[in-house]
């Protein structure tokens, strides 16, 4: 270490619209540092630690700033410290549903990986915190205060140092967290091979950054579940069934006639399309062929996924981006059959578009939110379904409209490639996850092995 007693202090520096707003900076022989709290009592604290080390007469390590009883080696950071930075430089490049995902992720197991956790906050409280203060860079706005602002300070400090994982039983347990929820119980598989995948990232990114020799999750083994990706067949409508559900969705509305019909040609698209409500949302007057006869086609090349505004550039719930697993501005054309051309030819005359020429909008302009084209679609089942079928997980989301589309094109023969270009999907994936029959379609199917066998 390179000491020094030249030590110099300023007052704690505020600024505004930043996750952590309150800065301690120092200056150790001329060398500037600074670090930054969410709280001003948590950076007051961290001042005063500094200036009594000083006071007794401790030298400081130039390059860190910190006095040398302070100074850590590099294997004893905490994985929480490890995470942040993570978590930062992912964020950049990375779509808002990748950057709500990784934290998700993250959250749990920094939550439970702490020393002595009985003598801490509830566990829910912790992860909170993660979630929406301590891991996102475009964290909420605000200073913690009271038991918000304690518990953080207790995450802190009590995280456990990354050197830990190198006990077996330690990182087993750590595995372990991957599988829990808030309440101890098992979590869903696709949420445990998702938190498992992003833990492995973070763990990488801990070897590269050279504070681990090896990923001490490698070789452990944990007992999997045996999940497929399959859409369940009980959720997809026949033809005749869309057609109920698209024209019951016209009926939705009593104080707003409109309500439902504004969003006809939006379901239309997920059913006769196969589009993801994303590109639906996304869908502009100019990337539609619409011909007075015939066939059209759409030609998609951006989406408006939701998610959360924390996980945003922009601040807002939406965020264009490219399509799925696209090049951006990568345009995937999709013919459309003349019922969904006629829908949407008549929605432009009745409704025009949104100001930046989007086909569909709420009633201010914006973009439709999630929760009211759920909403819509929840009262057009009650309405175009039988008591029966609307119990059922049949069309239970909008999502399942796409499912519908693309089981019909191959129920209809349409080749697998073919299919997989319109859907945006790769040819393997399709198999595995799409290549499942209409509701009604086993009874035709067995009619067919009836008469092959007479």
């Amino acid at each position: 270490m390179n000491l020094t007693y030249n030590v110099r202090f300023w007052e704690i520096q505020t600024k505004k619209n930043r996750r952590r707003p309150y800065g301690v900076r120092w200056i150790t022989a001329g060398r500037e540092h600074q670090e930054w709290y969410a709280t001003k009592a948590l950076a007051n604290s961290r001042r005063s630690e500094l200036i009594q080390a000083a006071r007794k007469g401790e030298p400081f390590d130039v390059d860190t700033g910190l006095p040398a009883s302070m100074v850590r080696e590099e294997s004893d950071r905490t994985l929480l410290d490890v995470a942040r930075e993570y978590v930062a430089g992912l964020w950049a490049d990375a779509p808002p549903t990748t950057r709500k995902t990784v934290v998700d992720s993250l959250a749990g197991p920094l939550a439970a990986f702490v020393r002595d956790p009985d003598s801490g906050p509830e566990f829910a409280v912790l992860r909170h915190l993660l979630v929406s203060r301590l891991l996102p860079p475009s964290g909420d706005d605000g200073e913690l205060t009271g038991d918000l602002a304690a518990a953080a300070h207790w995450l802190e400090s009590a995280s456990r140092p990354v050197a830990d994982l190198t006990d077996k039983p330690t990182a087993r347990e750590f595995l372990r967290s991957l599988s829990l929820t808030t309440r101890g119980r098992s979590a869903a598989p696709s949420t445990v091979r998702s938190r498992r995948a992003n833990a492995y990232g973070l763990l990488q990114y801990v070897v590269e950054a050279g504070l681990l020799d090896a990923n001490p999750l490698a070789g452990l083994k944990v007992q999997r579940e045996h999940v497929t990706d399959v859409v369940d067949p009980r959720v997809v409508v026949n033809p005749a069934q869309a057609r109920q559900l698209l024209a019951a969705v016209t009926y939705v509305g009593t104080r707003d006639p409109d309500r439902g019909r504004r969003l006809l040609g939006f379901f239309a698209c997920l059913y006769y399309a196969g589009l993801r409500p994303a590109e639906a949302l996304a869908l502009g007057e100019a990337d539609c062929d619409l011909p007075s006869e015939g066939w059209g086609e759409l030609l998609l090349w951006r989406s408006l996924p939701a998610t959360n505004s924390r996980y945003t550039n922009n601040g807002a719930v939406h965020e264009q981006r490219s399509l799925k697993r696209r090049a951006d501005r990568e345009v995937r054309p999709v013919p459309i059959p003349p019922a969904l051309v006629a829908i949407l030819r008549e929605h432009l005359d009745r409704y025009g578009t949104a100001a930046d020429g989007r086909l569909f909008s709420g009633t201010r302009g914006g973009v439709v939110p999630a929760s009211a084209y759920h909403r819509v679609w929840h009262a057009a089942r009650l309405l175009g379904l039988s008591p029966q079928q609307a119990a059922s997980p049949l069309a239970r989301r909008p999502y399942d409209l796409r499912h519908a589309a693309v089981s019909t094109w191959l129920n209809a023969g349409v080749p697998v490639t073919e299919v997989a270009a319109r859907a945006g999907h790769s040819v393997a994936v399709l198999l595995n996850v799409y290549a499942k029959c209409m509701d009604g379609q086993r009874e035709h199917i067995n009619r067919k092995i009836d008469d092959a066998l007479q």
